[in-house]
């Protein structure tokens, strides 16, 4: 510890958010890639093995910023971007914008004395205004407030905004060209900087930073481009076993989960013929750069918070937003310096079906499902002055909605049961601040989400989840698989038939959860 900090009563909080990143990508947890700073923070802080996002980009957001599930907020599937109007024909938990039965984050931090700051995506609102960052607690926001952008040349409706003011052609904050990464990292370093200038100096800050990388387009800047290129020759499968066996050794996982069978929908690497071999190696590598950049800036920013003297008592949250995206053509699409050039619809270069299920290892399936590989991130703790370096992994399963309620822990907030007049629907979650001293989170009630008619309960050491299980027609009981996640984590021995009892007591447990936060009704289609 430095010996000129001076630890305060309230700690400064940074959440750090990266987009669309898989779970095994970053060291800590199996991969390749070079993330000494994210490895420095897990390494002295804590690991968590179990902690679920909500499976898709703006309901995560959602969840992550209220602390409550995004059904509650209005955000039940996606935001209705580009537009402000409330379709009577869409039940209340699909909107698609925040409502006001929550507040953020920003605005409980406000409440207990501390300025408040978010670089990055937003993806919370249509084009309300009054749902924007600035007006839901932020005292300074430069980002973007749509879902994807083209991360050198922003265009279109997707471009950046400084506060509530468009920035159309955003310059550049290094000796490079424009670069989303770049601009999130530095104007958040610039935020910290002018406030430790300022008269509030000794007043504690909250941080949101969310990144859109490595989110497709797979656009990266040449210096990390050339670095990676040619790393991938090897191909998926390689990749994978590699990754699952580091995996092992690190006892991120026991060595009684099996790894998951490559995805039945992408070939063994050796079948794909060369050139293809060679566009998909490229895709991954700017993928692979792309998460590069990030850990450089957040070394950046790891040092602006030394250099203010606040390092030690900052706790630092990081993780993803949902696995692994494995959104487009089963071998990807695009190329990573040809696909800078915009055009009328944004950039889709991706690295699709096959890199996705690397990525994930040793799960299966992605972003927008329910089971491990789409909605189990990711997450560290990291907090000198009250989390001891060194710490094994945490195994107890954490979620989302437990981030707001550790704020409201370590800031000394209270959190409202009004804001503005508008009733507050009351907490879930738990703080995460026993974890933090190696003490049990006690957890009595299940762990539940929902998204895209994919749904699980997570109750102890079981898992009942499904895909497709939870329709706009109602529950789809028959979908459900059982899992004995201490067991067989990676959910390959689906034990439905053999305990119905448990599926039935879960079941019901999840439909009155369902019930109560406003799964259902759900829109038909056509009506989202």
């Amino acid at each position: 510890m430095a010996s000129a900090e001076t630890i305060s009563a309230k700690p400064n909080v940074i959440v750090i958010m990266v987009d669309d990143m898989g779970f095994s990508d970053i060291k800590p947890y199996g991969g390749e890639i070079d993330t000494p700073n994210l490895d420095a923070l897990a390494h002295n802080g804590l690991r968590f093995t179990q902690f679920y996002n909500s499976a898709r980009c703006c309901p995560t957001r959602a969840t992550l910023l209220t602390g409550l599930h995004p059904h509650q907020t209005g955000i039940g599937h996606m935001t209705a971007e580009g537009s402000n109007e409330t379709n009577s024909k869409i039940p209340t938990a699909y909107q698609g914008n925040i409502n006001n039965s929550c507040v953020t984050l920003a605005q409980v931090a406000k409440s207990a004395g501390y300025a408040t700051f978010m670089t990055g995506k937003w993806h919370l609102a249509g084009k309300d205004q009054a749902d924007w960052p600035l007006q839901r607690g932020f005292d300074r926001y430069y980002g973007c407030l749509h879902g994807a952008i083209h991360h050198f040349i922003p265009y279109g409706d997707r471009i950046m905004y400084d506060g509530n003011t468009p920035d159309p052609t955003p310059k550049s904050t290094s000796e490079r060209a424009f670069y989303s990464t770049d601009a999130f990292t530095d104007h958040a370093i610039g935020f910290i900087n002018d406030h430790k200038k300022s008269e509030k100096k000794d007043q504690p800050f909250f941080l949101y930073l969310a990144y859109t990388a490595p989110h497709w387009p797979l656009l990266a800047p040449d210096q990390e481009l050339a670095k990676y290129r040619g790393k991938y020759k090897a191909g998926w499968d390689q990749l994978r076993a590699e990754r699952y066996q580091r995996q092992l050794a690190s006892g991120l996982i026991p060595a009684s989960w099996k790894m998951t069978a490559r995805d039945p929908a992408v070939p063994a690497w050796d079948t794909v013929d060369a050139t293809k071999q060679d566009a998909c190696e490229y895709r991954m590598a700017a993928y692979a750069a792309m998460i590069d950049r990030i850990d450089q800036k957040i070394g950046d920013l790891l040092s602006t918070l030394k250099k203010n003297q606040a390092f030690d008592n900052t706790l630092i949250l990081f993780l993803s937003d949902n696995g692994a995206c494995a959104e487009g053509a089963v071998l990807g699409l695009g190329d990573p310096v040809k696909g800078r050039e915009p055009n009328s619809e944004l950039n889709q270069t991706s690295y699709g079906v096959a890199w996705a299920n690397a990525s994930n290892t040793p799960y299966r399936l992605y972003k927008h499902f329910a089971h491990e590989g789409g909605c189990n991130t990711p997450f560290i703790a990291h907090w000198p002055a009250r989390i001891k370096a060194g710490r094994d992994w945490f195994r107890e399963p954490a979620q989302l909605i437990d981030v707001m309620a550790t704020v409201v822990d370590v800031t000394g907030a209270k959190y409202p049961t009004t804001f503005h007049d508008h009733p507050i629907i009351p907490l879930d979650g738990l703080s995460l601040s026993p974890a933090f001293d190696g003490k049990s989170l006690a957890r009595k009630s299940p762990i539940c989400i929902e998204h895209e008619n994919n749904a699980f309960i997570r109750d102890g050491e079981w898992k009942l989840v499904g895909a497709n299980i939870a329709q706009p027609s109602g529950l789809k009981p028959e979908k459900w698989e059982l899992y004995q996640i201490n067991k067989d984590g990676t959910e390959l021995n689906d034990l439905a038939s053999k305990f119905p009892d448990k599926v039935k007591a879960l079941s019901d447990q999840w439909e009155t959860w369902a019930k109560r936060v406003g799964v259902f009704p759900k829109p038909t289609k056509g009506k989202k």
